[in-house]
């Protein structure tokens, strides 16, 4: 028996309240699903969502099902960006998750259908699905349009640095600021918001090629109604996402993420997900697979495209045709079937000659767009994880985004005690070639976590600084976010971790290919390791923290409750 079924007959209030909605008596008796949106006027990324659920409810009811519209409204990262609003982004995401988790613990649902866009609405819906693990399909809300010029909202923060520099006039930023968001949907490039759409699809939890639809055409349309449709067969089937996310698709996904470059957030969101279903994902998974699996997608900040032309170019299926020898191909997905027979599939129905027409009418190559497996970008994925006594437990860094002089590189430490001191002193031309920026006590339990996007983009977009300058942060990046930029530092800085004792002049020594971030020398002077442990605790017997900001409410409970950030930053 279906549960909402089941429950009709021990709650006795439940008919007579979902008559008082509008349902009718008919419906009472049918399959109830969820059509659960991160919808509303709040960005880009959610205001067409309400279009998508109509789509998915109606093909729902047309199948002999009961949909009902919940929603749990997202915030917008690039709106949060430059004050302390930032804090509570990664928060945001467990908010969704439990929210979710009430809405269906409270009220009987036999099945659900999930549709957001963004970078928290996206791991916040997959976290929900896996935790609550009843049958669900995911509709990702696709991808912006790009703006003229090819403008493409990341170059903003670049523009921001730019004219507080005063090397663009205000006409010119006004102009940038104007033009970058023509349309709805997710930023256009491969961010957190796009990379965790495909993470969605490649995870099996949305339908084959469903990831970065132009969010303005028609075709997104057709997938929110397959998803309707889907649902209703997982439903009667009773597949359900621990059949699907497995540890074996958790890998899956992790490749996509080598040959796509995708944001080094996946590396919080991916193993929060995992941890939902009793699957623990550690880095060294990570940097295991980013060796194995080439890097594919020219797409930006890594590459020169905007992401709607991995749309065109065949998307998720298209790169996993790439890596096909890599991949678990006997994984269940939402279609019913499982990995293998859905990429058979689309061949079969023409998929890549249709993707060829869009590519034809924009005059763009394919192999421009995601190159083959036998002529890659890089050899390796786009993402290291480094170990050494700075970061005993680890640090991340999308090292694709880095120029090949800094792969290797010993620095000047300039530390600060948070994100607005380094910024200010980036734009003001006080940091110079050579230094190492770091930021401290921004992890989860100092302040949430926040991103360094302008700092990242100050230094980035700097000539003399972009060669020469790295950045190293217990807090993390945007997932735009290019350049010398280490983060995820951990243990941080607020339980006591190594970044916490780095004074003015250490010296910090970053070698990825060997995958080691170390402190190796004091006051400008090399030394030997055991001369730098001994200094590391003598500071720590006598160092006093610095008095950070007071938390209340959520960013509170947050800071007490969050894991380090290598484990997924998610509450326990």
């Amino acid at each position: 028996m279906l549960r909402s079924q089941e429950m009709r007959g021990i709650a006795a209030e439940i008919d007579s309240l979902k008559l008082g909605a509008g349902w009718s008596t008919e419906d009472l008796g049918k399959a109830q699903i969820m059509v659960n949106s991160s919808w509303g006027d709040s960005h880009p990324g959610s205001v067409h969502l309400g279009e998508l659920v109509h789509t998915v409810k109606t093909e729902i009811d047309r199948r002999g099902a009961k949909a009902a519209r919940y929603t749990v409204t997202d915030i917008c990262d690039g709106i949060a960006q430059g004050h302390d609003g930032m804090n509570y982004s990664l928060i945001s995401r467990e908010m969704i998750a439990y929210t979710i988790e009430v809405q269906l613990k409270a009220t009987p649902f036999d099945g659900a259908v999930f549709i957001s866009s963004c970078d928290k609405s996206v791991p916040g819906h997959l976290m929900a699905m896996a935790r609550c693990n009843i049958p669900s399909v995911f509709v990702p809300g696709g991808v912006m349009k790009t703006g003229v010029d090819n403008l493409t909202l990341e170059q903003i923060g670049a523009y921001h640095a730019k004219y507080l520099r005063n090397e663009i006039t205000l006409e010119e930023y006004t102009y940038y600021k104007h033009n970058a968001c023509p349309s709805c949907g997710a930023c256009q490039f491969m961010g957190t918001a796009s990379t965790m759409q495909i993470m969605a699809e490649a995870l099996g939890m949305a339908l084959p090629g469903a990831a970065l639809i132009p969010a303005w055409g028609d075709e997104i349309g057709n997938w929110s109604k397959a998803a309707g449709n889907a649902v209703v067969d997982l439903v009667n089937s009773n597949l359900t996402p621990d059949r699907i996310m497995t540890c074996e698709a958790f890998e899956n996904a992790i490749m996509v993420h080598a040959a796509i470059a995708g944001s080094s957030n996946t590396l919080l969101h991916l193993p929060a997900i995992a941890h939902q279903l009793g699957i623990e994902i550690d880095a060294g998974m990570f940097d295991r697979i980013h060796r194995q699996i080439p890097h594919l997608c020219n797409i930006r900040p890594s590459g020169v495209h905007p992401a709607e032309y991995y749309w065109y170019a065949g998307g998720t299926p298209y790169v996993m045709e790439q890596i096909k020898e890599h991949l678990n191909l006997d994984v269940m997905t939402v279609t019913g079937k499982t990995l293998g027979e859905n990429l058979e599939g689309l061949k079969k129905e023409g998929y890549y000659e249709k993707c060829k027409d869009y590519l034809s009418e924009r005059k763009i190559d394919r192999n421009d767009v995601i190159k083959s497996s036998s002529s890659p970008i890089s050899e390796h994925g786009a993402v290291a994880v480094l170990k050494g006594n700075l970061a005993p437990e680890g640090a991340v860094v999308k090292h694709s985004a880095l120029k090949k002089e800094m792969l290797v590189f010993t620095g000047r430490a300039r530390p600060f005690d948070s994100e607005e001191e380094a910024y200010q002193s980036v734009v003001r031309k006080r940091i110079q070639p050579g230094d190492v920026v770091i930021i401290r006590y921004e992890g989860p339990k100092g302040s949430g976590m926040p991103e360094m996007f302008y700092t990242t983009e100050a230094i980035a977009c700097d000539d003399q600084l972009s060669g020469s300058v790295c950045l190293i942060t217990d807090g993390r990046f945007s997932g735009a976010t290019r350049g010398p930029a280490i983060g995820h530092v951990s243990p941080e800085a607020v339980e006591g971790g190594p970044i916490s004792l780095v004074q003015e002049g250490d010296l910090i020594r970053v070698d990825i290919p060997s995958r080691r971030i170390d402190i190796v020398g004091i006051a400008g002077e090399e030394k030997t390791a055991e001369e730098v442990n001994g200094c590391l605790s003598e500071r720590r017997r006598t160092m006093r923290p610095p008095v950070l900001k007071e938390k209340t409410g959520i960013l509170k409970i947050y800071s007490k409750l969050a894991v380090s950030p290598m484990k997924g930053g998610y509450m326990e």
